[in-house]
């Protein structure tokens, strides 16, 4: 989405704060960060108008081709996490767990009986607290070629059962 500047430009644009739940130190610090996707919207959306804004034409034409290979539709039946991030200086400390909890939660007051999520190979410590919050692999896509623009080689649907 480079350069920096611009890929900063287009998530001011398009980042919904009511499709996500944040996780603040007590002086009000931004600690980590996960977003959903709904019927409503997601995250970190947007439109083509958004993408020719920040970046011209033809700038918005080939990032929103490679966008929509990585887009997962809507699921009616799984609450869809739609990325997680915690700040550096805070991983191991429980705010990743934290959030997905939190996520759990809204996906159970909005109906839901399952959550899902993507993980790119190259994330094992992601992988690794999926796992241990119970999510299990689902299914498995291959990028191909891809691999060389996004820079991973797969990603991992899962799922877990909301109790």
């Amino acid at each position: 989405m480079g350069p920096a500047p611009r890929a900063h430009a287009f998530l001011l644009r398009v980042l919904r704060a009511d499709h996500c739940i944040c996780a603040l130190s007590d002086e009000g610090r931004l600690l980590g960060i996960a977003g959903f996707k709904s019927p409503q919207g997601s995250f970190a959306g947007g439109a083509s108008e958004d993408l020719r804004r920040v970046y011209g034409y033809w700038g918005a034409a080939w990032r929103g081709a490679l966008l929509r290979l990585l887009q997962s539709d809507i699921d009616n039946d799984r609450f869809l996490i739609d990325g997680l991030c915690v700040a550096r200086d805070q991983r191991g400390q429980g705010i990743g767990s934290a959030l997905v909890s939190a996520l759990m939660d809204e996906a159970r007051r909005r109906g839901y009986g399952a959550i899902r999520l993507e993980v790119i190979d190259t994330n094992i410590r992601a992988r690794a607290l999926y796992e241990r919050l119970g999510f299990a692999p689902w299914r498995s896509e291959t990028l191909g070629l891809l691999r060389h623009v996004f820079g991973f080689s797969r990603a991992v649907t899962m799922v877990r059962a909301l109790p």
